[in-house]
């Protein structure tokens, strides 16, 4: 097991600058697939250089392209070609009117129509969190599209408890209110959180803006896939794809003992960013972009 040594830092959303809202050198696309338009930030308009591979980075429930800004830039100088994307009805992705679209296989085939669209290599796959397991689908579905997968603050199977709780009781509030009413729920049990840091108006005003532009129909259809993933562990296995779980310390979603112990049944890489929660990519910048590259070299 990969442990690295905590750098300085901060707690999430401390640092200036070290968020969604981040500089990066990724040149907003918008992709027209079968799916829809979907939306990536892309470096390789800002640099020639991919000598060292083709990177996708693909967001977690509610999330978007955004939660990876920090860290472009840190792959981009290490030579990574590094797309990330909106999943389809997130954020500047409409996606379709129907819940039934959203499953993890139908989100995982928009997943390889991005990597098809930005290159024709086999590329490295990143899926954080709810990402992972879309990704996940993606490398069982077609393992001969991919260099390597990693799963970031990602699980074997549904999420389970405070937030599998959370899920259950956010369903009639988006059903009665709508998307206003679930973000000002959802504001509501942060503050709750003991660990919950006052974001800068700047970043609030995003993630607001954010929440509301994405599909309710996405939000209904992955809060149903994130409660019911079946374990795939042993298919992922069977396709021979080198693997990288990785995780912060303090992880909320899937705890850490689940993630390493996937990481056994995997026979796969496994690093642990110290200081980081469920958002290693923001919280511990530069420790994540050093797990990424290092595990990405060596599957030369």
């Amino acid at each position: 097991m990969l442990r690295l040594r905590p750098t300085p830092g901060h707690r999430p959303g401390t640092l200036e600058g070290v968020s969604q809202i981040a500089p990066h050198p990724g040149v907003p696309r918008a992709l027209e697939l079968a799916e829809g338009w979907v939306a990536v930030h892309d470096t390789a308009a800002s640099s020639d250089v991919a000598a060292a591979g083709d990177v996708l980075l693909v967001p977690g429930f509610t999330g978007s392209k955004e939660d990876f800004a920090p860290i472009l830039g840190g792959l981009s100088a290490a030579g990574f070609r590094t797309v990330s994307m909106d999943l389809p009805g997130q954020h500047e992705s409409p996606g379709p009117a129907d819940r039934s679209a959203y499953a993890v296989e139908m989100l995982a085939m928009a997943v390889l129509a991005v990597a098809g669209a930005v290159t024709d290599r086999p590329v490295h796959l990143l899926g954080h969190s709810f990402g992972g397991l879309v990704c996940r689908a993606a490398a069982i579905a077609a393992p001969e599209r991919l260099r390597s997968l990693v799963l970031l603050g990602s699980g074997p199977s549904a999420i389970g408890g405070v937030r599998a709780e959370r899920l259950r009781t956010l369903r009639p509030v988006l059903e009665i209110g709508g998307m206003p009413a679930v973000y000002a729920a959802m504001e509501q049990y942060d503050r709750l959180d003991p660990r919950y840091d006052v974001t800068s108006p700047e970043l609030a005003d995003f993630l607001r803006r954010r929440f509301l532009a994405s599909s309710s129909h996405g939000l209904r259809g992955m809060g149903d896939a994130l409660s019911s993933e079946p374990d795939r562990v042993a298919e992922l296995r069977a396709t021979g794809l080198p693997v990288l779980v990785a995780y912060g310390e303090g992880d909320d979603a899937w705890p850490p003992q689940v993630q390493a112990d996937m990481a056994a049944r995997l026979g796969a890489r496994c690093a642990v960013i110290s200081g980081a929660m469920h958002s290693p990519a923001i919280e511990r910048t530069q420790q994540t972009v050093d797990v990424l590259t290092e595990f990405w070299r060596r599957c030369r």
